[in-house]
């Protein structure tokens, strides 16, 4: 069987989604938006369990409120736009997680089959997650680990002093078949 071209576009922009940290000003339309929310919104769950409420930010103050809360995320200051996904809290630590990073993947491979970028940010430690809550209103039983900042990219490289190697391993260092010895 061959793949088509549709399908060979499709992987290409699955395997090129990159964070970026660098937006441009432009507002992300609406009607992107709720496409992206949609995205979300059929990700795949744990038993089905959608243990997710998705918060988007699109008020500047707040994005910036966010940024401060680890010198590494000071870049979501400079997006239009912010998703912070929301777990229930009431699942066990492993499904949950497994679940955000479904959901995460998703958004992140959305946006770029959309024309968008986009930046996972982690909150990283409990106090920061606290303040986070407190900036979005979030009850304090529920799990708030990350902001995904959106918008149109400037560039996909890494303005950060200390950036992350490019690049992947190639499959031989990555892959055995059958068994690893």
């Amino acid at each position: 069987m061959s793949i088509d071209a549709n399908t060979r576009n499709f992987i290409h922009q699955m395997n090129h989604a990159r964070q970026i940290r660098q937006y441009h000003d432009t507002p992300v339309p609406e009607d992107l938006l709720n496409e992206l929310l949609q995205i979300a919104r059929w990700s795949g769950s744990s038993r089905n369990t959608q243990p997710w409420h998705f918060v988007v930010i699109n008020d500047k103050e707040k994005l910036r409120q966010l940024s401060e809360l680890r010198t590494p995320i000071n870049w979501v200051a400079g997006a239009p736009l912010g998703i912070a996904i929301v777990l229930d809290g009431t699942g066990e630590d492993t499904s949950e997680a497994y679940d955000e990073g479904r959901v995460t993947e998703r958004i992140m491979i959305g946006t770029r089959i959309l024309g968008l970028g986009a930046g996972v940010a982690w909150f990283l430690d409990d106090e920061k997650e606290a303040e986070a809550k407190r900036i979005l209103g979030v009850p304090a039983e529920r799990t708030l680990r990350q902001v995904i900042a959106i918008g149109y990219p400037v560039t996909s490289k890494d303005p950060r002093p200390n950036p992350a190697r490019a690049g992947r391993k190639p499959l031989s260092e990555i892959v055995s078949y059958n068994s690893m010895s």
